[in-house]
C-alpha cells in the first residue's frame, strides 16, 4: 500500500458512528489515507521493537503488503492487538516503572484511533493541561508555574500513585464514550485495555485496569481521564486555585497553609471516588516564597517536569546577586545525565578521535542544554564539569605523554576548548574560567 494506492482509496472518512457510509464490504469506515498518515507518524516518532522483534525498517521491508493486512483488519473489525512487550524502567528511588512497548503494526493501529480522537478531544481539555498536547510543551507548564510560585505563597505537589497502571477501564470508556459514539474507536479502545503484557521469559499478565506507558494511545486516554477525575472537578470545586498538569504530575497554586492542607484532603477523596490514589509520601506540601519560612517544618523545595524550585541566588541583568523562588536543573535529572554519561564510557574509548566523541555525544548535550539550560542555566555547569572529566581520562588514555598526568591532561583539555569552543556542545556555554 503505497501513498499513491492511498490517494485512491474510496473510503476516505468517517462518520460520527464510525459506519462506511461508501461501501458495505467492511465493517468500519477506517481509510487507506489514515493508516499511511498514522505509519508516517509511528515512523517519525521511532521506538523500539514489540514482543515480535520487529523494528520499523524490517516493517518497512514489506510496507505495502503490511499496511494493507493491517488497514483490512481495521476495517472488517477483526483486529486484536498482540500482547505488548513490558520492560522495567530503573525510577530515582531505586524502583522500577513498567513500560509497555507494541508492536510497530499496533503502534500504527493506536495511532490511527489516536488521529481521530485528537480533534475531538483537544478543544475540550483544560488550559493548564500541557502534557502531549500539540502547541504545548514542558517548558509552557515550567513558565506558568515559575511565575505563579511568585504569586502564590504556598505550593501542593501532587504524585498520584500508579497512575498508569491504576486507571479504571470502566470510567475510562465512560469519559470517552462522552465525546463519540464511533463504534471502532469504542471497539480498539477496549481491546488495547484488555491486550496482556509479556514478560521477557514469555509469561502473559492479565490486564484489568491501566493503560501501559509506551502505548500511543495511552497519552490521549490519561489526559482524558484526568479531565474529568481532576480538570474539570478543580473548575467546578476549586476554581480560586490555579494548577499545572504535565499527564499525571500537577503542582497547586495556594495563598495559606490551610488551604493547601484542605484541598489535599479533597483531592484524596475526589481521587478516591475515581480510583486514584495519591502517593502519601511523595504528595507534599511546599512553602515557596524567597523569603525565610513561615513554618519551620514546611518544606521549600519541590520537582517539576525535571526541575527543582527553591530559593537560590541568583543574578540579575545590572549583575546584583538576590534571592529568588526559581527553577534550576532538580538533583535527579542531573543524577540521570551523569548517568548516562558514565553509560558512554568515553574514557575508554582511546580508539576514537574527539570528533568521533564530539559526533557522539552532542545531540545528548543539545538537547539537556535546550531543555535543562532554559533556567538558571549555571546549575548545569557542574553537570557538564562531570563530562570534562572523562574527556581528561580519554587523553590520559590515548596519549602516552599525558598517562598519569592529570594536571597535564587538564592543560591539554583546556586547550582544545579554547581553539574549538564548539567542538562539544556544552563547551561554549561554561563560563570563561572553566575553560
Amino acid at each position: 500500500m503505497s501513498e499513491g494506492a492511498v490517494s485512491s482509496s474510496t473510503t476516505t472518512g468517517s462518520t460520527s458512528n464510525g459506519m462506511n457510509p461508501v461501501s458495505s464490504a467492511k465493517s468500519f469506515s477506517i481509510s487507506k489515507r489514515q493508516v499511511w498518515d498514522a505509519y508516517k507518524r509511528v515512523k517519525a516518532n521511532r521506538g523500539a521493537a514489540g514482543i515480535d522483534g520487529q523494528s520499523i525498517a524490517q516493517f518497512e521491508e514489506n510496507l505495502s503488503t503490511n499496511l494493507y493486512k493491517l488497514w483490512n483488519r481495521l476495517a472488517s473489525g477483526s483486529y486484536f492487538p498482540p500482547p505488548v512487550r513490558r520492560v522495567e524502567i530503573p525510577k530515582a528511588d531505586g524502583k522500577t516503572r513498567p513500560l509497555g512497548i507494541p508492536t510497530v503494526a499496533d503502534r500504527i493501529a493506536q495511532m490511527v484511533a489516536t488521529n481521530f480522537l485528537r480533534p475531538i478531544l483537544e478543544p475540550c481539555f483544560h488550559t493548564d493541561s500541557y502534557g502531549y498536547r500539540p502547541g504545548k510543551s514542558a517548558k509552557d507548564a515550567l513558565a506558568v508555574a515559575r511565575q505563579r510560585c511568585w504569586r502564590y505563597e504556598w505550593v501542593l505537589d501532587l504524585d498520584i500513585k500508579s497512575f498508569f497502571e491504576t486507571i479504571d477501564h470502566e470510567l475510562l470508556m465512560r469519559a470517552v464514550r462522552r465525546h463519540t459514539t464511533c463504534s471502532w474507536v469504542l471497539l480498539y479502545i477496549s481491546r488495547w485495555l484488555r491486550a496482556p503484557a509479556q514478560l521477557a521469559d514469555g509469561t502473559l499478565i492479565e490486564r484489568t485496569r491501566g493503560t501501559p506507558q509506551g502505548g500511543v494511545v495511552s497519552p490521549v486516554l490519561a489526559n482524558l481521564y484526568l479531565h474529568y477525575a481532576f480538570d474539570r472537578w478543580m473548575d467546578r470545586e476549586h476554581r480560586d486555585i490555579p494548577f499545572e498538569r504535565y499527564a499525571d504530575d500537577v503542582i497547586c497554586h495556594c495563598r495559606s497553609e490551610a488551604q493547601a492542607t484542605q484541598l489535599k484532603s479533597a483531592i484524596d477523596q475526589r481521587f478516591a471516588a475515581c480510583r486514584l490514589e495519591l502517593h502519601p509520601q511523595k504528595t507534599k506540601i511546599v512553602y515557596c516564597k524567597k523569603q525565610g519560612r513561615k513554618n519551620e517544618h514546611a518544606a521549600v523545595q519541590f520537582d517539576f517536569l525535571g526541575y527543582g524550585f527553591q530559593p537560590r541566588l541568583v543574578r540579575g541583568k545590572d549583575c546584583s546577586i538576590f534571592l529568588s523562588y526559581t527553577p534550576a536543573i532538580s538533583q535527579k535529572s542531573a543524577k540521570s545525565i551523569r548517568e548516562v554519561m558514565r553509560s558512554w564510557r568515553v574514557h575508554l574509548r582511546s580508539d576514537s578521535s574527539l570528533d568521533d566523541i564530539a559526533k557522539f555525544v552532542n545531540p545528548s548535550l543539545r538537547g539537556w542544554i535546550n531543555y535543562y539550560g532554559h533556567y538558571t542555566r549555571s546549575a548545569l555547569y557542574r553537570v557538564f564539569e562531570h563530562f570534562n572529566t572523562y574527556l581528561l581520562r580519554w587523553a590520559m588514555m590515548k596519549y602516552k605523554t599525558l598517562h598519569d598526568h592529570r594536571r597535564r591532561a587538564r592543560e591539554w583539555v583546556r586547550g582544545v576548548q579554547r581553539r574549538q569552543p564548539h567542538l562539544f556542545a556544552h563547551w561554549s556555554m561554561l563560563p570563561q574560567t572553566a575553560r
